[in-house]
């Protein structure tokens, strides 16, 4: 039987009608950026995460590119961040005019390792952005604790972790700003490209709105120097039919997850994902380590049942960064690079798909 590693087809058929609805919505109004509806999911996803400012964006890059520009990084000004993630987290820093500071990773959740922050803390540190990676917080305890004592601002990237909490807390509510994708495969997904940028903070949300729109509250006059990065109202009116549906579907992610953890539980060489105290998972991706994982996937695609390999490389290995990062070492990230394999875990999959995954491993 063929699996899919996810089926947005399956997600469509069960909401089409509100979905349509939405979309028709946008047509009749003809009005594509902006206006009633966009702002109207923006106020509903600053609801859902308890910030005072939702600021809908193009894309979860230009979420993370822009809070980034707002702190104003001169050249050799540094950013710390994790080497086991998307390359956006990196690249945006680097678009932002910074240089990317790589810090290893915990063996058992893939976040960055807080006990190795301030070692990485120098004059020249402007900023950390923690990665809350495959829909699990990082241990931001430890986080917000060293950059209050450091006097440094946090960026959440909160790309794969949309409802996923700590200790009773949002993900993407515990920094100064965080980052949010949209992208199709998220846990809420749009038709195309979309991010948006949390925040409680009144002066950091002024400069992103002049950001977003070149610069521009008013048309024609212009304060500062800014892109053309705006949520556009079809994918907000898309987003805002899904949004009512994310926990049921993030429930649904935790109770596959629960299949997998039970079924791997006592087979030697696979380890299941550990989730850290006090943190709810939404597992918009479900990771094992299996060591001869590359055998392993070629007999997942042999089988076509989809999974994914993320990340294949850290990015302190990428020949871009090689410049700012010869010297770094992150050997768990490293050894994770070789070793990790996503799974299906899909809300609609069904009991019938998700044996097929089990028995092939």
């Amino acid at each position: 039987m063929p699996v899919p590693m996810i089926d947005l087809k399956a997600q469509y058929n069960a909401i089409h009608a509100e979905i349509d609805s939405a979309v028709r919505a946008v047509f009749e109004a003809q009005t594509f950026r902006g206006g009633p509806i966009a702002e109207g999911f923006e106020a509903a996803v600053a609801e859902y995460t308890g910030v005072k400012h939702a600021l809908g964006v193009a894309t979860g890059t230009d979420a993370l590119l822009l809070p980034l520009k707002a702190l104003g990084l001169q050249p050799g000004d540094e950013v710390i961040t994790t080497p086991f993630t998307f390359f956006a987290t990196a690249g945006a820093i680097v678009n932002a005019g910074g240089i990317p500071v790589f810090v290893d990773i915990e063996a058992d959740t893939f976040n960055i390792n807080p006990a190795l922050i301030e070692a990485a803390i120098t004059p020249r540190t402007r900023a950390l952005i923690p990665v809350h990676l495959y829909g699990q917080c990082a241990n931001m305890d430890a986080i917000v604790a060293i950059a209050a004592k450091h006097g440094l601002p946090i960026i959440e990237d909160n790309a794969q972790a949309l409802g996923a909490s700590t200790r009773g807390r949002a993900a993407g509510t515990m920094g100064d700003a965080a980052a949010l994708s949209f992208y199709p495969t998220k846990n809420l997904g749009a038709a195309g490209e979309g991010g948006m940028v949390l925040t409680n903070d009144d002066s950091l949300a002024h400069t992103i709105r002049l950001l977003r729109c070149h610069g521009s509250t008013q048309t024609y006059a212009h304060e500062i120097v800014g892109f053309n990065s705006h949520l556009h109202t079809l994918q907000a009116a898309v987003l805002h039919a899904k949004l009512p549906h994310l926990d049921a579907w993030n429930t649904a992610r935790r109770e596959r997850a629960a299949v997998y953890d039970a079924a791997f539980a006592d087979r030697a060489g696979i380890a299941t994902p550990a989730v850290a105290d006090g943190n709810t998972h939404v597992y918009h991706q479900y990771v094992v380590r299996i060591a001869n994982r590359d055998a392993a996937s070629a007999l997942l695609k042999e089988r076509q049942i989809g999974h994914g390999i993320f990340y294949p490389r850290p990015l302190h290995q990428q020949p871009c960064f090689a410049e700012h990062s010869r010297d770094t070492r992150c050997p768990e990230a490293e050894r994770a690079s070789g070793e990790v394999l996503a799974l299906p875990v899909f809300p609609e999959m069904t009991a019938a798909q998700q044996q097929e995954v089990i028995g092939a491993l």
